[in-house]
């Protein structure tokens, strides 16, 4: 089995996203936004079989861990009313297309973060989405600003009440920021980068893990720098006294394979290795064109997978055991869906 644990809505319908733009534009007027739209399960049908559903056959991917568009959560926008209700809505979209496709979708859900709001405030939602809808998983934003991180770090105690509560629920949380407002920073091509890199870098200075050993973090798009800059890390950790890596972080926090060339994932494979990396796309995402050099596109990262040197045992891990390690509810579904 396959499964893909990065992707997004991306092509969600034009009513939803149409109703978002009606509640920015009322949060920034002072009036109430409107009712959200009522989008027919045809809709929903167009928006992801000639898109994500049609691409996963073409690819050979039985199961995708979906979760709301992330550069539209924008949390840096509004307040926390604002984001909640977005929030709200995307969960419930996703859903609704895990509904139609049970075999096809499962549910991450987006947070309703907002600058200066505890993130304890998300922990609602996240029951919410986990306990009634059936998800498996969070998307988790170290930055709601924006691209101007005025957020404590993720090891600081204000996080542990939704850390607390990831733990108790049994599900980790993917670290991805969302849209910048900072002009330095292309959202996709460095914002995201940034992040990923900021993110370990946090976590390897600090001992979050001996507080929270049962956490887990995917940290996406290969890493960021990470793989590349293994050397760096590993000296830093070691100047600054800390534990070595393979100890301190590889237990808890892991890769996707959202790299999009083959020497990338090579070297993913090579440095990281196979026990902590994870099947992942985001296809119909970031990068959707077509690479010159090879005639595919740049998403179809299992022809880069495929290609790497892994061996047909640590093959099953990246396509599957490790998501279904990482995601215990995810294993549990499927576990139930052979028993049916």
């Amino acid at each position: 089995m396959i499964i893909d644990c990065h992707g997004h809505y991306t092509t969600a319908p034009a009513a939803h996203t149409a109703w978002r733009e009606a509640q920015q534009e009322a949060y920034e007027t002072g009036r109430r936004p409107p009712a959200y739209p009522r989008i027919s399960d045809d809709e929903i049908r167009e928006s992801v079989e000639g898109s994500q559903l049609r691409l996963m056959a073409e690819r050979g991917v039985d199961l995708t861990v979906f979760s709301p568009r992330a550069s539209a959560m924008g949390h840096h926008f509004g307040d926390e009313e604002v984001s909640a209700a977005w929030a709200r809505a995307c969960n419930d979209l996703i859903a609704r297309v895990v509904g139609l496709y049970p075999d096809k979708f499962i549910g991450v859900c987006q947070l309703p973060q907002s600058p200066g709001v505890p993130i304890a405030h998300a922990v609602a939602e996240l029951r919410r989405c986990v306990e009634e809808l059936g998800f498996v998983g969070c998307n988790l934003n170290p930055d709601p600003s924006g691209g101007h991180w005025t957020s404590a770090p993720l090891t600081d105690a204000g996080w542990h009440p939704f850390y607390e509560a990831m733990v108790e629920l049994d599900v980790p949380a993917m670290v991805h920021v969302s849209a910048v407002t900072n002009p330095n920073f292309h959202a996709t091509g460095s914002h995201y980068l940034n992040a990923d890199t900021t993110a370990f870098m946090q976590l390897l200075q600090v001992d979050l893990f001996e507080d929270f050993p049962d956490l887990r973090l995917v940290i996406p798009h290969g890493g960021g720098a990470v793989p590349y800059h293994w050397g760096r890390f590993r000296g830093l950790a070691d100047m600054l006294g800390r534990p070595p890596l393979a100890e301190s972080l590889l237990g808890n926090v892991f890769f996707d394979t959202c790299v999009y060339h083959q020497p990338g994932i090579d070297l993913l494979f090579d440095v990281i290795g196979a026990d902590n990396t994870l099947f992942g796309s985001e296809m119909v995402g970031a990068v959707r064109g077509i690479d010159p050099e090879t005639g595919h596109h740049f998403d179809d990262t299992r022809r880069y997978v495929e290609a790497s040197a892994l061996s047909p045992q640590d093959l099953v891990k990246v396509y599957e055991g490790n998501a279904r390690r990482v995601y215990p509810r995810l294993d549990a579904a499927l576990d139930a869906r052979l028993r049916a």
